[in-house]
């Protein structure tokens, strides 16, 4: 059996997940890290027993990767990026690939240039609760109703540490995860984005946007800034009404029915961080020439695009 070669970016607690995640494959080996930090590079190495270099280069050089996985964090990204692209290696970007949208389309337009083949670890995409919905879904073409609820707290980011820039475009680092939800669930392009409630960045609150698509499906955002409230995604159609929440699990009801019946998570979701084992599986459908069920760039770009969208911000269109 081929062992597909991996090599590792960062060496933070996403590296450290993406890297057990990796590890579990037979099919798997992880060849290298390097990281801004080398104690924690050098811990990572330790245990799984794998060099630790001094930069992308250096460890493309020695491994010759067959992927690399990017887990820096968000102003980083635009510099390792670039590094990384030099390289034949497909890449598997941690989300959010930069820290806006104007930042994340640089990125995109230098990965076209250099031929090379990114995706974006959206795990989301990858829970086994999404993929559950999705299989409902696709039995059913009528018009969908997609709903979010999110929740985000830039007093509670800033008090972790996170840098100022990054807790000013909080929407693109946190609210991404859900908005996501909208590229994938819904169908069509995005013909209309309706403001119900206007992001105000002086004073974060409440933020409630319509999104319209030309299949005729309907996407409705809520957010609620710096006060409580869980995440939530829910799907209606003709027949069905999903529910996700907290969105690692799914719940239906079904059309004549009154309560929702939930839907157990496969176990890799629990044993793994949710969605992490499925995305490492789909990264090597790709070493293998198929089509993997992942985000590309380009789609993890058009989030971005939409995340602009629905929080007013100068970059985007109307």
């Amino acid at each position: 059996m081929k062992k597909w070669k991996i090599a590792i970016v960062g060496a933070g607690y996403m590296a450290q997940e993406h890297a057990r995640a990796m590890r579990s494959m037979a099919e798997v080996e992880i060849v290298g890290v390097c990281g801004r930090t080398r104690s924690r590079a050098e811990a990572l190495a330790q245990t799984y027993s794998m060099p630790v270099y001094s930069s992308v280069a250096e460890m493309y050089q020695a491994t010759r990767a067959d992927a690399v996985v990017v887990t820096v964090n968000e102003l980083s990204m635009p510099e390792v990026c670039a590094a990384c692209f030099r390289f034949p290696w497909i890449c598997l970007l941690e989300k959010p690939v930069g820290v806006d949208l104007p930042t994340a389309t640089r990125i995109l337009e230098q990965s076209r240039q250099a031929g090379n083949r990114s995706y974006v670890a959206l795990n989301r995409r990858s829970y086994s609760a999404t993929r559950q919905a999705l299989a409902e879904l696709a039995v059913d073409e009528s018009p969908r109703l997609i709903s979010v609820l999110d929740q985000e707290d830039q007093e509670a980011a800033r008090g972790a540490g996170q840098p100022e820039e990054v807790v000013r475009n909080w929407m693109y680092a946190n609210s991404i995860h859900l908005i996501d939800y909208f590229s994938f669930m819904a169908r069509g392009d995005v013909v209309s984005v309706e403001h119900g409630v206007p992001w105000s960045p002086e004073a974060p609150s409440f933020v409630a946007a319509s999104i319209r698509f030309s299949s005729g499906d309907v996407g409705v955002y809520q957010a609620v800034w710096n006060a409580p409230g869980p995440w939530s995604v829910s799907v209606t159609n003709r027949n069905l009404r999903l529910e996700m929440r907290p969105v690692e699990k799914l719940a239906v009801q079904r059309r004549g029915e009154r309560r929702l019946t939930e839907i157990e998570p496969e176990a890799i979701d629990s044993e793994y961080k949710p969605g992490l084992r499925y995305q490492a599986e789909q990264l090597v459908e790709a070493l293998k020439g198929r089509t993997p069920k992942l985000a590309s760039l380009e789609d993890a770009t058009r989030s971005m695009e939409l995340c602009a969208r629905i929080y007013g911000l100068s970059s985007s269109r109307d």
